[in-house]
């Protein structure tokens, strides 16, 4: 797999019109994007990937999803399948309500790459970079 970073693009309408009708008052993960906005650029990943192959996921996502994953103490099965069918997680990810989603094994795959490419903490550190940015955290 190789990477093509692109810029992350912005939430789709017509998942911003039913995310916001379905949480009128937003949710935990709707409130981390537009709040704190995303905290990784495909770029930040671009060490893990070669120059050639079939095109990866998006890495940002795949970051994010990993977040999502932890905070609700899901397996990779679950998360993919919360990608596939959850109205918020769409909103965080920037999908189209449509969009298919991923098979499971994705996920593994990813966290892999971030071991193999000794980056595991990127994820946490640019978090944490973000969160001090917006003066959420002081060190």
């Amino acid at each position: 797999m190789c990477l093509h970073p692109e810029e992350i693009p912005p939430i789709p309408d017509e998942t911003v019109r039913v995310a916001s009708a379905a949480f009128p008052k937003g949710n935990l993960y709707m409130r981390l994007r537009d709040e704190l906005g995303v905290f990784y650029q495909d770029e930040d990943f671009a060490s893990l990937y070669p120059q050639r192959g079939q095109p990866a996921q998006a890495p940002w996502r795949l970051a994010i999803i990993l977040v999502m994953q932890y905070l609700e103490n899901l397996s990779d099965r679950q998360a993919a399948s919360s990608v596939q069918g959850r109205i918020d997680w769409k909103y965080t990810l920037s999908l189209e309500l449509t969009d298919p989603g991923f098979d499971f094994s994705v996920l593994s795959e990813f966290r892999d790459r971030l071991i193999t490419g000794g980056v595991e903490r990127q994820i946490l550190d640019l978090m944490l970079l973000r969160f001090q940015e917006l003066k959420l955290l002081c060190f």
